[in-house]
């Protein structure tokens, strides 16, 4: 398996085909939006200036690494004789769904097709195509390069030769995959989502407010990230859609999330990416500044 692409050149898909590349495999990282295209590349390029000034890598290691990496805005193009596609666009179902479509038509046979969900249904993903035994999810931790977990979901129909591989694909990434079934939320946001609500829940209960909630998370728990400044960095809308897909998989009200979250979201406050959150990030992306709503 030496030829990947990545679809969807955010946050998540610019940092799989960064560690893809990394590696030495071929990536062809494939946005429909020029723009966003660009600037996916120019974080990779940035991400690598960081890890070169950290003696992370050298100057030949930064080198190849962008060789590796191919950009297209044409999806069918972008997937020619790949060995595995994984889809990264954002967490919406039917979107997923139709790049699956497209992806089934475009990719031959034998190319396994792997989406980094966080908590959609990998079966019901799968069922839109002609190969339900060779999709898989394959989500990745945020960032990328950096965390070590790939939490691999098997779909109901997923084969015991495709998981295998994928399985051992992750390690040669320095990663270590760890094996769970098809879920709403899988493992880690099935853990994590409930605990942010909670936080949330008690932000709006008044029981303390975000400083006081995320200290103690910090120097109690040894978290080494309050839960409050956790969700902005997330995306409050990605908590939120999380949450959603368990509540709805689940039908139990513990997954319902908190009102003020919903609230947040609603009015734009997502956190980091857009400036606001529980926390103000209008001086720079560190939790430092209160959100003056909370203050």
């Amino acid at each position: 398996m030496k030829n990947i692409a990545v679809i969807g050149a955010g946050t998540m898909g610019n940092g799989i085909a960064h560690t893809f590349a990394q590696f030495g495999f071929k990536v062809n990282l494939i946005d429909i939006n020029d723009d966003a295209l660009k600037s996916g590349l120019n974080t990779i390029l940035k991400n690598l200036d960081r890890q070169l000034a950290k003696d992370k890598i050298s100057e030949a290691d930064k080198t190849k690494t962008l060789s590796n990496i191919s950009s297209f805005t044409n999806i069918e193009e972008g997937v020619k004789q790949t060995d595995l596609v994984i889809e990264a666009a954002t967490e919406n179902l039917d979107l997923k769904l139709e790049i699956f479509k497209q992806l089934d038509t475009f990719c031959s046979s034998e190319t396994i097709l792997a989406t980094n969900t966080s908590s959609i249904s990998i079966t019901q993903i799968a069922a839109i195509t002609n190969r339900a035994d060779k999709v898989i999810g394959m989500h990745f931790m945020n960032p990328v390069p950096i965390m070590p977990l790939v939490e691999v979901i098997r779909g109901y129909n997923t084969s015991n030769s495709v998981c295998q591989t994928i399985m051992e694909l992750s390690k040669t990434l320095g990663k270590t995959p760890v094996e769970v079934n098809d879920y709403p939320g899988f493992v880690a946001n099935r853990i994590l989502m409930p605990m942010l609500n909670e936080a949330i829940e008690t932000l709006y209960n008044g029981v303390a407010g975000v400083t006081e909630i995320d200290t103690v998370m910090k120097l109690g728990m040894a978290h080494p990230m309050g839960p409050l400044q956790l969700a902005d960095f997330i995306g409050l809308d990605v908590c939120l859609s999380i949450l959603n897909v368990m509540y709805t998989g689940f039908k139990n009200p513990k997954y319902a999330p908190c009102p003020l979250l919903v609230n947040m979201v609603n009015a734009g406050k997502l956190g980091v990416k857009s400036g606001e959150g529980f926390y103000d990030y209008s001086e720079g992306k560190k939790a430092e500044k209160i959100s003056k709503q909370f203050s």
